[in-house]
């Protein structure tokens, strides 16, 4: 991965805004430049696709404030002879023109080049090994049982180079995540049922590494779900594995405390600041900043550094998560979390690393404890309604527990769904692990797509299924 990628491009940047500062009436001016490429690699049995990866793209995007707000001018030329062009094209859209200021950078700037580490560049192999290992792990599938017809392996990076500068900062950062899934599907007697595995991490190739090891319990698990019946409608105690509750972290209350949402009055959370919507065994966090997982960042795309936010602390809920502008119109302090698709596109508050803390208890103490009910696993998507607070999260797998055991009865597909504040009040066991996966991504409103990861401890909870 390419860490010099700006190394001829900086003092062209850094001119530009010297060039725009000279306008008196752009004050508060910035410019983020990414330049992110990667690819996506499938493998099934119908044959091998290599594709771009979808955030793959070159551009910048100026912010400036002006007398009547602010302002963003996106292109994705980076000649010298754009660049010279730009004040002017400036002057001309916005009607300010007046060419006696001056840009005074601080003292102080924040400076700093900071990158992730991984251990294999997927830019330095070539496709035929990258489609190789998928090629085996799609032979290890089909070798398991005569019942496994297929197996889509995909393998997909992700290599993100940003550069924000500012009177105040100097920051690029340098960002690669790697994501393998495997998705084993199983037929008989016309019936076809499937298992999703994924693997991710903040890394490189070497995570293809990782991409059989569990080839041969998804396949189980997916000829298990051939004999599953649908479950019978009621509210039943249930255990969530880490990836099930990661979506209700993420469906639950991520999109909850997103606090662009606030300013719109469409999020019932801002009624319930500083108050107990939890059981005082939930601490939630969105988190950029410490977790290796595939939605970490040093600054986000407005500049401000990442964060840490805690949410939910002991069950109160103390926090939400923001962008620059909808922080200023809240009177908070930002919190790192405005993000962009692209560089042709708007700042929203968006979710990074969401996930519940873990607790102090087993899973086979978890399950010991269950009179009747089930442990739902392999989550698949989610709907939130922040507005009144509704979820609905649909997993594959729920596995049948009678008096602390597990019947090896299945049921599926399994609709979870009920009153945030109930579900998260109904909290009374939290595991001693954690787990977050980032196979994922997020939209906004059904679009405005990032990266994100989402886990937790497994949990035991109260809550209606269908």
């Amino acid at each position: 991965m390419n860490n010099q990628i700006f190394d001829d491009k900086k003092q062209l940047f850094e001119d530009l805004l010297t060039n725009i500062g000279a306008n008196k009436y752009f004050t508060e001016i910035s410019v983020l430049v990414e330049i992110s490429d990667g690819k996506t690699y499938r493998f099934s049995k119908s044959g091998t696709s290599i594709k771009d990866n979808m955030f793959a793209t070159s551009g910048a995007v100026l912010r400036l404030q002006t007398p009547d707000g602010p302002y963003e001018y996106s292109f994705n030329n980076f000649s010298k002879d754009f660049l010279n062009s730009i004040p002017a094209i400036l002057a001309d859209e916005t009607g300010f023109s007046d060419n006696t200021g001056s840009l005074k950078r601080s003292e102080d700037r924040i400076t700093f080049c900071k990158s992730t580490d991984f251990e294999i560049d997927p830019d330095k192999l070539d496709d035929a090994k990258i489609t190789k290992k998928l090629e085996q792990a799609h032979k290890k599938a089909r070798e398991y049982d005569a019942l496994v017809t297929d197996c889509t392996c995909v393998y997909q990076y992700l290599g993100i180079h940003k550069m924000f500068l500012s009177c105040d900062k100097n920051m690029e950062q340098h960002i690669l995540w790697s994501v393998g899934t495997a998705t084993p599907f199983v037929t008989k007697d016309d019936v076809t049922r499937y298992y999703y595995s994924p693997c991710s991490a903040l890394g490189g190739a070497e995570i293809l590494d990782n991409l059989t090891d569990n080839i041969e319990t998804s396949c189980k698990n997916a000829i298990e779900l051939l004999d599953s019946v649908p479950p019978v409608p009621g509210t039943y105690d249930v255990i969530c594995t880490p990836d099930v509750t990661g979506l209700i972290a993420h469906e639950a209350f991520g999109h909850g405390v997103e606090e662009d949402m606030f300013v719109k009055d469409r999020a019932l959370a801002k009624k319930y600041m500083n108050t107990q919507i939890a059981s005082p065994l939930v601490t939630m966090h969105d988190n950029a900043a410490t977790i290796n997982q595939a939605a970490t960042y040093f600054f986000d795309d407005e500049g401000t550094l990442s964060h840490d936010t805690i949410i939910i602390k002991d069950g109160i809920l103390v926090s939400g998560i923001n962008d620059a502008q909808s922080a200023a119109a809240l009177g908070f302090e930002p919190t790192g979390n405005g993000r962009r698709e692209s560089f042709e596109r708007k700042v929203y508050t968006r979710m990074t690393n969401t996930y519940f803390e873990s607790g102090s208890s087993t899973l086979d103490e978890m399950i010991a404890s269950i009179e009747y009910g089930f442990l739902l696993d392999n989550g698949m998507n989610g709907m939130e309604d922040p507005k009144n607070w509704g979820i609905q999260c649909m997993v594959n797998i729920g596995r049948e527990i009678k008096d602390g055991k597990f019947t090896g009865k299945i049921v599926s597909p399994v609709c979870l769904s009920g009153y945030v504040p109930d579900l998260l009040k109904s909290i009374s066991m939290v595991s001693d692990t954690l787990k977050l996966s980032g196979s994922g991504y997020c939209g906004k409103g059904y679009k405005e797509w990032v990266k994100v990861s989402d886990g937790g401890p497994a949990i035991k909870a109260r809550v209606k299924i269908s």
